[in-house]
């Protein structure tokens, strides 16, 4: 028998000419040596079939081809007269993969990073792809600073040519930033520069945020907000020299340096408007941030680019275009800004589309949408649609995108992009006050049932003095034209004698519907109708007062409800809100026809301004006036403003500030009066972190009775201070805050320590 052999496509093209002239043609094909692939897919594969004439050429095009599908470890063509055979060793197949000792990454993390690197259970075992994943995962460890990480790979044979493979991995212990020095810095602080990163050396609050863990893309972003700092500044020529990372031979720490260039503060000395300006000059020099004289600042120029190409957006402009052009001037430190306008062509919004929304009906978000299909693009009306839908409290983001139609330059597309947060909720709150115990309350909540936009809500709360039940439904959009429709249903029974706080107890239940109009894009009025009807029980100590009121008005009296108000809000975010305010006028009255009459005036109002891009200042105010009126001769006691604790004084217990009877039990007041100053800020450490925010905050508040001057002296105002904390955690939303009271008496019942937390579902 003669054969021929040729081992690999290589030594095909060494082959003697005496090969070439031995060509012949091919009469059949066999395959030897498969297991697994069928001998179908290998004809697949090959350039070669029967009929042709075999050559050198075509030998080590087969060759080539059969390696390239990554099923062999060898491939080996010989003939038999005019047979030709292709002798083929198949790679194993991994049966099993184990991973052992991952504990920074979950198992599934890893195996699905293993497989994205082609190494998963029944696929094709490659070495060469389990060294690259081996590499992969390295990198993962070390984008966590864990640099002394060690993956050790191990291959067992089975039979049925298969293999398990198992990573073994000792991850070792995290790197952490021991220092980070600024070399160059002159004008600044280190400690002021470094609270510009993101990047921290190890602290107490490290463990927390991770800043200490070194990160490059963490350190390229930290270096563009310390270029940032600096130009904010007038450092326009500033710039980063270089940066050095280094790490211990232990690979426990690691110390960062960065090389800076200050240069000198520059001032602008003129600032010029230039190009198509389509609207007044004067009208577009009021949005001009960045004045004549002032220092360079790049943020304000950079507002102010945006200022321009915004109302210019507000006019149809889509694609208006604003470039600065500063001309700088050495030797005066001084920079001319040049803003030149390029407005573009006017622009129409083509389509609408939505996208993201699992749950939410697209009826619920195009009814907030302020920019429609077919009508002239309008910046103003697609921010303010980003805006509404983030008030709604359905989603944890909204994007909105307006990109140009092919072949038609006058047209956009609006891409409205969601994700959908949890909407139902089971909140609780936990108290702890002197004299009073534990407090709990709790509520099941779903804000948009059934993607419907609809809010409905069941909620409790009891504690030693009050228990609290009711079931409240709202429509927000009733009508088409955002008439809202809601109804509550309560029960409410207050029996502050457990606590000595004062000598009642009430039983009060009642419905009502709710009606809100908008007026405006921001207004709203309310009104709302109802009835209730309140149980009063006394005691043998009870004031006479309350006595006197109970004799002449009986000790069960129904009330026909009515209310109206007006809300106004123009905040920029319901969850973490940095600019705008809210404000609320609120009158309530019990109307003739039932057993008692009274009426409330209130007013609330909350302001928010940015002080900073990190710091927000918010000032709020509430004020209360009651009384009452036709046969009712004075206000009902059970209708009495209460004061302290969350929501208006923190830091005293709930409802015991302002007058109080002989026995120092809290009467409540028809005058309120009450404010708050707070400071608004990332959690210390965290600053990139959008889930935390704290706050330093000052109380105030007083209550009074116009009608009763013989408890007036045992009340007056009452302040307190301190720290809170807000954290949108994983299961919820949480409020922490510590008060430390100010200006407090004896007979006051303080508790300093509050907080609440919810559970999401």
């Amino acid at each position: 028998m003669n054969k021929r052999f040729l081992v690999a496509a290589l030594a095909a093209t060494f082959l003697s000419p005496a090969w070439a002239a031995d060509s012949f043609v091919i009469k059949d094909i066999r395959v030897e040596g498969l297991q697994r692939t069928e001998p179908g897919t290998v004809f697949s594969y090959l350039p070669l079939k029967v009929g042709d004439t075999f050559t050198q050429q075509q030998a080590a095009d087969a060759i080539k081809a059969l390696f390239a599908t990554g099923f062999f470890n060898d491939v080996r063509i010989e003939t038999e007269g005019d047979v030709l055979i292709l002798a083929v060793s198949e790679r194993p197949v991994i049966a099993q993969l184990q991973i052992n000792g991952a504990k920074e990454f979950s198992k599934d993390q890893l195996v699905k990073a293993l497989k994205d690197n082609g190494l998963a259970e029944s696929r094709i075992f490659d070495q060469g792809l389990l060294d690259q994943a081996v590499q992969e995962l390295k990198r993962q460890y070390f984008s966590k600073g864990k640099y002394s990480v060690e993956i050790q790979p191990q291959l067992t044979r089975l039979e049925r040519n298969r293999v398990a493979v198992t990573l073994d991995i000792v991850e070792g212990i995290t790197a952490k930033i021991r220092d980070i020095r600024i070399v160059g810095a002159k004008a600044f602080e280190q400690d002021e520069l470094l609270e510009e990163m993101a990047l921290t050396p190890s602290g107490w609050l490290s463990w927390l945020s991770r800043s200490d863990q070194y990160s490059r893309q963490q350190l390229s972003a930290d270096l563009e907000k310390l270029r940032a700092f600096y130009q904010n500044q007038g450092y326009v020529e500033f710039n980063i020299e270089s940066t050095q990372v280094a790490i211990s031979a232990d690979k426990k720490d690691m110390f960062v340096t960065v090389n800076i260039r200050e240069g000198e503060q520059f001032r602008i000395a003129d600032v010029r408007l230039g190009g198509d300006l389509k609207l007044p000059e004067a009208e577009l020099r009021k949005l001009l941030l960045v004045k004549q004289g002032d220092l360079f600042n790049r943020e304000q120029v950079n507002e102010t680019v945006t200022a321009l190409s915004d109302r210019l957006g507000a006019e149809g402009y889509a694609f208006a275009n604003v470039n600065v052009a500063p001309e700088v001037d050495a030797k005066t430190k001084q920079v001319t800004l040049t803003f030149f306008v390029d407005p573009g062509r006017l622009t129409s919004v083509r389509r609408v589309s939505i996208a993201g929304n699992t749950r939410t009906r697209d009826e619920v978000i195009r009814r907030e949408l302020r920019q429609l299909e077919s009508a002239q693009y309008n910046g103003e009306g697609v921010k303010r649609s980003k805006e509404r839908l983030e008030l709604l409290g359905y989603f944890e983001s909204v994007n909105i995108e307006t990109p140009p139609v092919v072949d038609t330059p006058d047209q956009v597309d609006m891409n409205v992009t969601v994700k959908e947060r949890p909407t139902g909720s089971i909140q609780a709150g936990i108290g702890f006050a002197q004299g009073d115990g534990l407090q709990l309350s709790a509520s099941v909540s779903q804000a948009n049932v059934l993607g419907s936009g609809k809010s409905l809500s069941v909620s409790f709360a009891t504690g030693k003095t009050s228990k609290n039940a009711s079931i409240s439904f709202t429509d927000p959009y009733y009508t088409v034209d955002g008439v809202s429709l809601g109804y509550d249903l309560y029960s409410r029974s207050y029996n502050p004698q457990k606590t000595d706080r004062s000598q009642y107890s009430t039983k009060t239940t009642g419905l009502a519907a709710r009606f809100g109009v908008p007026i405006t894009e921001y207004d709203r009025i309310s009104f709302s109708f109802g009835a209730e009807h309140t149980k009063i029980t006394l005691y043998e100590d009870s004031p006479q007062r309350y006595q006197d009121f109970v004799a002449q008005y009986g000790p069960g009296n129904s009330t026909l409800l009515a209310s109206a108000g007006w809300s106004r809000d123009t905040r920029d975010s319901a969850l973490w809100p940095t600019r705008g305010a809210s404000m609320s006028v609120s009158a309530d009255a019990g109307l003739p026809g039932g057993d008692i009459q009274y009426y409330r005036l209130s007013h609330s109002q909350t302001w928010f301004w940015p002080l900073s891009k990190n710091y927000t200042l918010a000032l709020g105010g509430e004020v209360g006036f009651a009384n009452g009126y036709g046969r009712t001769s004075r206000l009902p006691f059970f209708q009495n403003y209460y004061i302290g604790g969350i929501g208006s004084v923190r830091g005293y217990d709930n409802g015991s500030l302002g007058p109080l009877d002989s026995n120092g039990d809290a009467l409540g007041g028809t005058r309120k009066l009450s404010f708050s100053a707070e400071l608004l800020f990332p959690f210390p450490g965290m600053k990139d972190n959008r889930s935390l925010r704290s706050s330093v905050f000052f109380d105030g508040g007083t209550l009074w009775d116009d009608k009763d001057t013989s408890v007036t002296a045992s009340s007056g105002a009452r302040y307190s201070t301190g720290l809170a904390l807000s954290w949108l955690s994983p299961v919820g939303p949480m409020k922490f805050s510590y008060a430390f009271p100010i200006g407090s008496k004896e007979t006051d019942k303080l508790q300093r320590f509050q907080f609440t937390l919810g559970q999401v579902f």
